[in-house]
C-alpha cells in the first residue's frame, strides 16, 4: 500500500523505513501507527527481506505521540484511555519489533522522546548520530513510561540510570549515550544512514534463521530465570542445528572458504 506518513524502500535485501512527518518532528498519530503495523507485516511476509532500518526524515528520529492528534479525546466524557490507546497501537509495534525474526537496526538522527525512545529500544540495534538526543519525556506531562521503555532502558544502561532519567526527564546527548550503553554506536550525521546501511547489508548476508533464532532466545532471556534461559538456548540451539545455512557454515569452515548463507 502507499504510505503518507513513511518511506518505504526495499534494497538489498534491507528494508528502510523512514519515519517521515518531520514538521511534526516524526511524531506518531493514527495513520503513521498503521502504516507502520503495516510495514513491519509487509518485512515479515518477505522472504526477500533479511535485515531493516528505522530511521526519521529530517533533523529528529521521533518524538513519540503527536498530542495534538489526539487533543479532541481529552474532551470526550472521560477523557484519554491510554491504557486501550497503547493496546492498540504502540505495544503491537513494540511487539512486532520484537517477534520479527530479522535484524532491526534503528537510524537515530536526532530526538528520540517518549515513544520514539521505545521504538528506538525495541530495535535490535541503535546507531546513532552526533546529533542524537533521546529523552523519557513521560514525566514532563505526568505519565509513566509506556511503549515498553520501562522494560528494555534499564536492560541496556541499568535502574539506577534508567530511573534517573524516567524521574528528571534528563536529556541524554549522543556521546553520553554511547558511555550508557544505550546506543551502540555514534557516527557523523554525514554517515549515519550510509553506514548503518553498509552494515545492515552484512547481516543481511548473514544466516538469517540464525540471528532470528539468537533473538528469540535473548527476548526469552530477558523474561526468564537462568533455568529457563537454558532450556531456551537448547531449544532453538536444535532448530538451528538443522538449518541449510548451518550445514553451509560448518561445509565452509571445512573447506576453508567464506560462507555463503541464504537466509535458509
Amino acid at each position: 500500500m502507499p504510505y503518507s506518513t513513511l518511506l518505504f524502500e526495499k534494497s538489498e535485501a534491507v528494508a528502510t523505513i523512514t519515519l517521515n512527518r518531520p514538521d511534526k518532528s516524526n511524531a506518531f498519530d493514527d495513520a503513521m501507527i498503521g502504516e507502520m503495523l503495516d510495514a513491519l507485516k509487509t518485512i515479515e511476509r518477505d522472504a526477500e527481506i533479511r535485515a531493516v532500518v528505522i530511521t526519521g526524515a529530517g533533523k529528529n528520529f521521533c518524538a513519540g505521540q503527536d498530542l495534538s492528534a489526539i487533543l479532541e479525546r481529552y474532551k470526550s466524557p472521560g477523557g484519554v484511555n491510554f491504557g486501550e490507546h497503547l493496546r492498540k497501537t504502540y505495544n503491537p509495534i513494540i511487539t512486532r519489533i520484537r517477534a520479527l525474526e530479522k535484524p532491526v537496526i534503528a537510524a537515530i538522527n536526532g530526538a528520540a522522546a517518549g515513544a520514539g525512545l521505545g521504538l528506538a529500544c525495541a530495535c535490535d540495534l541503535r546507531h546513532a548520530s552526533e546529533n542524537a538526543k533521546f529523552r523519557m519525556a513521560f514525566i514532563g506531562i505526568a505519565l509513566a513510561p509506556d511503549s515498553a521503555t520501562s522494560f528494555f532502558l534499564p536492560r541496556l544502561i541499568g535502574v539506577g540510570r534508567a530511573t534517573e532519567m524516567a524521574f528528571t526527564n534528563e536529556l541524554v546527548d549522543a556521546p553520553t549515550a554511547l558511555q550508557y550503553g544505550l546506543v551502540n554506536r555514534v557516527l557523523s550525521a554525514d554517515e549515519l544512514l550510509p553506514k548503518t546501511r553498509e552494515f545492515a547489508i552484512k547481516l543481511a548476508h548473514a544466516p538469517t534463521k540464525s540471528i532470528g533464532l539468537t533473538k528469540r532466545a535473548l527476548n526469552r532471556a530477558m523474561a526468564s530465570d537462568l533455568d529457563g534461559a537454558l532450556e531456551s538456548e537448547a531449544f532453538v540451539q536444535e532448530i538451528a542445528g538443522h538449518t541449510a545455512d548451518h550445514i553451509e557454515g560448518v561445509q565452509a569452515f571445512i573447506e576453508k572458504r567464506a560462507p555463503q548463507f541464504k537466509g535458509k
